[in-house]
């Protein structure tokens, strides 16, 4: 007969889960029986940490549109999924974590690896967190879990007791008072505002004469429509970290990235614009848009906890993107004067060859902006694209130019180390077909990369349909935190805190029967992105950089060039820094000279 962990099984099935991510332990063992008499439906993914799991979860989530989910046994398993899990609950996408328990006999007992995952998992799961106690709950457990997860676009939980998971399974409650009859299914709802708000939005946008356009993730569904309303209003549009694919880059009134990791034609565009206009985005960096009185606002967002919580917005258009935008565009008026369109093309098209140029500055050994800028010129078609917190994500941020049919994605609000790795690695396993690449830096390769190439040897077979490469920045500096300490604290490069060892990371992969590829010359790296675009296994390309190139960004407030230049002058790096600073940043001035360009509102 079947167990309660067989049946969990079934039922995680039939919602359409067909792969799980998880590490084995005592706390689970019915449940990896279940797993084996599964056949593979769903499997097991096996990665090195429970971290990895719950972050492999959330890449399967963000590039599938499926619901994710990870599986860890009692106790220390339990606590390992937290980081994962909370980069899903902050970015918003459906997770369901099954977390094994000891028996409920022994608990209360201070019985080994008893923990309280209720009151643990009470933030990260706040939505939905609840333990199995009889194998009667099973059904409506699992149905609830996954109508949350999906509903409200976060993570639920499942505790799971070892004797309810090993005991026989009852499908179906009996008849009687307190019983629960519930059922698989789950329709996405169509969410859209009143007439009112849409006209009063409408009214303010064709009453600006220079609009701005930011949008996020909650826009990635309808980039037709933002190009749309763009070319009605004679908009710019920038976009959020997570927003990424929500357009192509080689529109010429996109301006990119916006904030620290932004460009100069995002913080023109900011700086000049009369009209803001926030589409699926929630980008929490006031210092970046324009002041408030500045603009009149104009907000889309699904959530209304949200809307209006990051710029006064007086039309506030609580709905999807796309429906509420398809209610929009007929009350719009295409604007006759393009001038502000004029001025955000120049900008696009100046901030395009600052990138150039930044990205051949001669570097000891490597320009970092270089391996990036080389590998936008050969991403395949219909790419997917991760990386990972550190100056890393600045190069991915504004180099790479993203072309329909690509996807791309890091983690966004909760910016933690750890996840680039895993997600490249859910995202091959989902869609083996596509190519993928992974861009990130050494201090976070060591932190969980190194081990995750063990999981790639292991699936190498499944992996190896097309490019698979993590490019591995090795710098020997936790990089992105040394800027910080720089030009946030004031403070000079902590040898102690921020340099990490050598490591061969080519090697190593080469060593796990993988492909491993070095490179630490500007003559080489195009020829090492051709020799790794067209491996015929799993890749580990290792880039040898300067760590003095810095993450310029696309505006310098006085406080942060004062404590910079504070920093610098007891910095064991200040002669290469003030080099290599002064040239990066006068790019930007010699091009907003040039007569066929106009210079920036910086």
């Amino acid at each position: 007969m079947p167990n309660t962990a067989d049946f969990i099984l079934e039922r995680l099935r039939q919602w359409g889960i067909h792969r799980i991510f998880g590490y084995p332990g005592d706390g689970i063992l019915s449940m990896l029986g279940a797993l084996d008499r599964a056949g593979g439906d769903p499997e097991l993914i096996q990665p090195r940490h429970e971290e990895m799991a719950a972050f492999m979860a959330t890449g399967h989530a963000k590039f599938t549109g499926e619901i994710g989910c990870c599986l860890a046994t009692s106790g220390g398993g339990t606590i390992h999924l937290l980081n994962g899990l909370y980069d899903a609950k902050l970015d918003h996408y459906p997770v369901v974590a099954i977390v094994g328990q000891q028996k409920r006999m022994s608990l209360g007992a201070a019985f080994q690896q008893e923990i309280d995952p209720n009151t643990l998992y009470k933030d990260v799961s706040s939505d939905f967190v609840q333990t199995c106690m009889a194998p009667v709950q099973a059904r409506h457990l699992v149905d609830r879990a996954c109508k949350v997860a999906l509903n409200n676009r976060t993570v639920a939980t499942i505790i799971l007791p070892e004797d309810v998971a090993m005991a026989e399974a009852e499908p179906s409650p009996p008849r009687m008072h307190g019983a629960v009859f519930s059922s698989v299914g789950w329709t996405r709802p169509t969410m859209i505002p009143p007439d009112s708000e849409v006209k009063k939005a409408a009214d303010i946008l064709n009453a600006g004469k220079k609009v701005a356009i930011l949008v996020g993730q909650g826009a990635a569904e309808a980039s037709d429509e933002v190009v749309q309303v763009a070319e009605l209003l004679g908009a710019g549009v920038a976009k959020s970290s997570l927003g990424r694919a929500v357009l192509p880059d080689d529109l010429p009134y996109v301006t990119g990235p916006i904030g620290l990791l932004g460009s100069t034609a995002s913080q023109a565009m900011m700086s000049g614009a009369d009209t803001l206009f926030f589409i699926g985005t929630s980008f929490p960096y006031a210092e970046w848009l324009p002041k408030e009185g500045q603009c009149r606002g104009v907000e889309i967002n699904r959530d209304g906890r949200m809307i209006g919580t990051r710029y006064p917005m007086e039309a506030n258009l609580v709905g999807d993107s796309k429906e509420t935008l398809h209610q929009l565009i007929p009350l719009l008026k295409r604007k006759d004067d393009r001038s502000w369109r004029s001025k955000i093309e120049k900008e696009v098209a100046e901030w395009w060859r600052v990138l150039d140029k930044r990205a051949h500055d001669k570097a000891d050994p490597l320009n970092p902006e270089l391996v990036v800028h080389e590998l936008s010129k050969r991403l395949p078609d219909n790419a997917i694209l991760t990386t990972d917190a550190g100056s890393v994500a600045n190069w991915w941020a504004r180099h790479l130019k993203m072309r329909p049919g690509m996807a791309a994605s890091l983690a966004g609000n909760l910016a933690t180390m750890g996840p680039g790795t895993p997600y490249a690695i859910s995202a091959k396993l989902a869609q083996p077909g596509r190519p993928v690449i992974a861009l990130v830096g050494d201090g976070v390769f060591q932190m969980n990369g190194l081990a995750e190439m063990i999981t790639v040897k292991r699936y190498r077979d499944r992996l190896s349909d097309g490019p698979l490469i993590f490019c591995v920045f090795n710098n020997q500096d936790l990089n992105q935190v040394t800027w910080e300490q720089r030009a946030m604290g004031g403070e000079p490069k902590f040898e102690g805190s921020q340099y990490i060892p050598d490591v061969p990371y080519a090697e190593f992969a080469n060593l796990l029967g993988l492909t491993g590829i070095r490179c630490d010359s500007p003559k080489t790296i195009a020829e090492a992105w051709e020799q790794a675009l067209s491996a015929n296994r799993p890749v580990v390309l290792e880039v040898v950089v300067d760590a003095d190139i810095p993450p310029v960004p696309p505006h310098i407030k006085k406080e942060i060039a004062k404590k910079t230049a504070k920093a610098v002058m007891k910095d064991p790096d200040r002669v290469s820094i003030a080099t290599k600073g002064a040239k990066q940043k006068m790019h930007e001035f010699t091009e907003s000279l040039k007569p066929s360009s106009r210079k920036s509102d910086e």
